[in-house]
């Protein structure tokens, strides 16, 4: 057993040395031996930094851009933000239902990153729910975005959903 894994390993050696040259002679260095094979010298510092110099200057001239300011662009008014929020608010009539909704909202994200987290960590699991994912989202472009009678149904659904729950249905 021993002179068998011997064997292997002077075959191995052969086929190295056979590929690269233990000792080789260049004009930089007279006497170098490795079982490295060569590589050509590093460039310097100097020639690395005029040449990236080079390149930031040409990439700049081909990107110029220009920021400038609207007056008609929508600004966000905080303070009328904030007097909105708590004008509705106050007219709420069950502050707790909402507090506990939004609680368990918060909750069930949290949960859910979890979840997915858990999922991802499965070796296999992620490509199925790609797979799953992609199969869910051609049937719904087959189903409800192709044609034009399905766009309109889907529509249709929607505002009955928001009509639920606006609650003025």
């Amino acid at each position: 057993m021993a002179a068998a894994a011997a064997s292997t390993s002077m075959a191995a050696t052969a086929v190295f040395a056979s590929r690269f040259p233990l000792c080789s002679t260049t004009k930089a260095s007279p006497a170098r031996c490795s079982a490295l094979p060569y590589l050509p010298p590093r460039l310097s510092a100097t020639s690395f930094s005029s040449s990236l110099k080079f390149a930031e200057r040409k990439r700049s001239s081909l990107l110029q851009v220009k920021a400038s300011s609207s007056e008609e662009s929508a600004a966000v008014d905080t303070s009328e933000l904030l007097t909105d929020l708590k004008e509705k608010w106050d007219a709420l009539d069950n502050k707790s239902t909402v507090i506990i909704y939004g609680g368990g909202a918060i909750v069930a994200v949290w949960l859910s990153s979890i979840v997915v987290g858990a999922i991802n960590s499965v070796p296999l699991l992620p490509k199925i729910m790609e797979l799953v994912g992609l199969g869910y989202t051609g049937w719904f472009v087959y189903r409800y975005l192709l044609f034009k009678s399905n766009r309109k149904e889907l529509a249709e659904d929607i505002e009955q959903l928001k009509k639920k729950i606006a609650g003025t249905e």
